[in-house]
Parts: C-alpha cells; sequence; structure tokens
C-alpha cells in the first residue's frame, strides 16, 4: 500500500524549514529556482500550488522557538483528531498538542526513531 492508496486521506503535503532570515532565504529560493513564496506574515513564508485546498510544497518558519529545530515533514489528513488518535495508538509521541494557524490546525510528533514531523487539516478561514 502507498500513501497514496492507504484510505485514510493521508498525503505528505510539504516540507518547513527552520530559517533565522524569513526574508533572506525567501528571496534565496526565489532566485535560485524561480520560486514564487507567498508571505503568511513576518515570520513564515511558503510556496502555495495551484489546485484544491490550495497545498503547500515547502515552508520556511523563523518563529524562533516555534520553528522546528530540523525540517520538518508535514502530513495533511482529512480527520485531525483522529489522527492524533492513530498516531498515538501506532506509539507516535506527541510533542506539541494541536493548536490553530492561519489556515487550519496541526499537531507535531516523534516516531519511533526520533524523528518529529506534523500532521495538519486545511480548515480555510
Amino acid at each position: 500500500m502507498t500513501m497514496s492508496d492507504s484510505g485514510s486521506g493521508a498525503r505528505l503535503n510539504y516540507v518547513e524549514l527552520p530559517t533565522a532570515d524569513v526574508v533572506a532565504t525567501r528571496q534565496f529560493f526565489e532566485a535560485a529556482f524561480g520560486w514564487s513564496l507567498t508571505v503568511f506574515g513576518p515570520a513564515y513564508a511558503g510556496t502555495v500550488a495551484a489546485g484544491a485546498g490550495g497545498t503547500s510544497d515547502l515552508g520556511l518558519n523563523g518563529h524562533g522557538d516555534d520553528a522546528p529545530a530540523a525540517p520538518l515533514p508535514v502530513v495533511e489528513v482529512d480527520d485531525l483528531e483522529a489522527s492524533l488518535a492513530a498516531v498515538e495508538a501506532a506509539g507516535g509521541v506527541v510533542t506539541r498538542p494541536i493548536f490553530a494557524f492561519p489556515g487550519g490546525r496541526r499537531f507535531h510528533f516523534r516516531e519511533p526513531s526520533g524523528n518529529e514531523m506534523a500532521v495538519y487539516v486545511n480548515e480555510p478561514g
């Protein structure tokens, strides 16, 4: 079974990079690859793909203590609470409980090898 046919609606959506300087990092990716990053605030920018849900491929997080310590894979789901229960039942350790952000809600967890990931549900405002 692949990620796309698991039946859970879960799909790897984007990777969030920690950054000390969102503006400089955004300008780098725009110049180096021709990407267009949307600025969501002074400490966050990301690419936004066309299509349903406006999914993002790359996020730049400059939120200091809230920024990930390493690249953060983010999984999009249809039911955040059910995914939280499934992650915990499978042995994941929640590192940030569910919280809201512009565009949705998410939580962070560590899988058994110690990698931190996030799970979110898109809830446009």
